[in-house]
């Protein structure tokens, strides 16, 4: 069951349409990944969702709620983390957060409670007497994110929630995603990172040029895109002869040297391993590992925004028809 549903949504700054009328829901419980590159209209998305923009034309639904009209009573259902924070720098950890918390009406004990519950779990119960402004940009974008889930919301929005800090910060970061999942939120996810969309996000939606391009689940979005089967050998002897002996052996392939050891097959048709480990036995050849390669999810990003661009600027030199 979606717990958003965007229809048409359109949001102009002046002459220029950052956002195109694009069209997207996120199913309870899910992670949904928003993607694209810096200016394709993602944290515009993001502000009209929760409230910080006003959308030019269409519609949004949150947990069944007018997300125009009804913004104020959307709010108490949503958190959000914005690309770069939000809290003061002269308030303690502990300060920001129990702030926060009266921003939602929580009383004294709760807020304070809760507070001291998140600087544990978020691992800065050591430092939640330092201020703000102390922090590393880790710990800065751990407690951003503990602000904005104090109330408990059935929908986190994270505005590119690991840019810029540490690789060590980052991880944490993604588990602690991934445990609010687990729990039941239902996480909105911007981010430029794709291998990082890989890991957390059931589907995700590419926008680019402030048009959504393609909506799916990962795996989904690499199969349809794949166009050719591809198994990478490694092996342990030198590679020289091989690609025209294998190319004989086995019409209808391609061979490409990665590596004096290494070479990657590529088949219109699902590959048979066995033939062509009988094919190295008999050639002496022992191969130490054989695997099977799929697309990135960059090259399935490319792939599919450079068909969609190509489309659309074919449909404006034809008049729109």
């Amino acid at each position: 069951m979606s717990i958003i549903e965007v229809t048409d949504l359109r949001k102009h700054y002046g002459d220029v349409e950052a956002v195109k009328g694009i069209s997207f829901s996120v199913a309870g419980g899910e992670i949904f990944g928003f993607l694209g590159p810096n200016g394709a209209g993602k944290t515009t998305t993001i502000n009209m969702l929760t409230g910080l923009a006003r959308p030019t034309a269409g519609k949004i639904s949150i947990c069944g709620q007018d997300g125009i009209k009804n913004i104020k009573k959307v709010q108490r259902f949503i958190g959000i983390v914005p690309d770069e924070s939000n809290l003061y720098d002269e308030l303690s950890g502990f300060e920001n957060l129990v702030f926060c918390a009266s921003l939602y009406g929580m009383g004294k004990k709760e807020r304070e409670a809760k507070a001291r519950e998140l600087l544990a779990r978020f691992g800065l119960a050591d430092t939640g007497e330092r201020p703000f402004k102390a922090y590393s940009k880790g710990m800065k974008r751990k407690l951003t994110i503990a602000a904005g889930i104090i109330h408990n919301p059935k929908i986190l929005f994270l505005d590119e929630p690991t840019t810029g800090i540490d690789v060590e910060s980052a991880g944490q970061i993604r588990e602690l995603i991934k445990e609010l999942n687990r729990k039941g939120t239902t996480v909105f996810l911007t981010t430029h990172y794709l291998e990082e969309a890989e890991r957390l996000c059931h589907r995700i939606g590419f926008i680019v040029n402030g048009k959504v391009v393609a909506v799916d689940t990962v795996d989904r979005l690499l199969r349809e895109t794949r166009q050719e089967n591809t198994v990478e050998f490694t092996m342990d002897k030198g590679t020289a002869g091989l690609e025209d002996a294998l190319q004989k052996r086995f019409p209808g392939i391609t061979v490409k040297e990665i590596s004096a050891h290494k070479i990657r097959i590529a088949s219109p048709e699902e590959i048979e391993l066995m033939p062509f480990m009988q094919f190295f036995a008999a050639n002496n050849i022992r191969i130490r590992e054989a695997k099977i390669v799929r697309p990135t999810l960059e090259e399935v990003f490319l792939k599919i925004a450079g068909i969609k661009i190509n489309r659309l600027e074919k449909k404006a030199e034809g008049g729109g028809k």
